[in-house]
């Protein structure tokens, strides 16, 4: 996962009044016949029970198109790690290993 800019925040208005995680949120774009994003959705569904204070979000890619065109999300899934406010502090495309996922919430945490 990608280093991203922590200026950037998003809201739980943002992500359809899913509410942030504790801690941490990852949040998921995702397409219905998307096969990687089903195995995605379970990697950080693990995670998210695993690390208490941290929140699952997925997002339908194609029904959040500004918002997937603000934070130039080009291809499904796109992970993004959020820290407690909110700010965006990694990012990643496709994918995902359990590890990469528990390493990028570290920046989070």
């Amino acid at each position: 996962m990608r280093v991203t800019d922590t200026t950037r925040r998003i809201g739980p208005e943002r992500l359809g009044g899913a509410e942030l995680g504790e801690r941490a949120t990852l949040v998921q774009f995702s397409t219905a016949f998307c096969q990687p994003c089903r195995a995605t959705r379970r990697v950080l569904d693990e995670v998210a029970a695993m690390v208490p204070g941290v929140a699952h979000v997925e997002i339908d890619a194609e029904e959040h198109l500004g918002l997937v065109r603000d934070l130039g999300v080009t291809r499904t899934p796109t992970v993004l790690v959020l820290d407690a406010a909110g700010r965006i502090v990694r990012r990643a495309a496709g994918q995902p290993r359990r590890a990469d996922v528990i390493a990028a919430l570290g920046h989070a945490l």
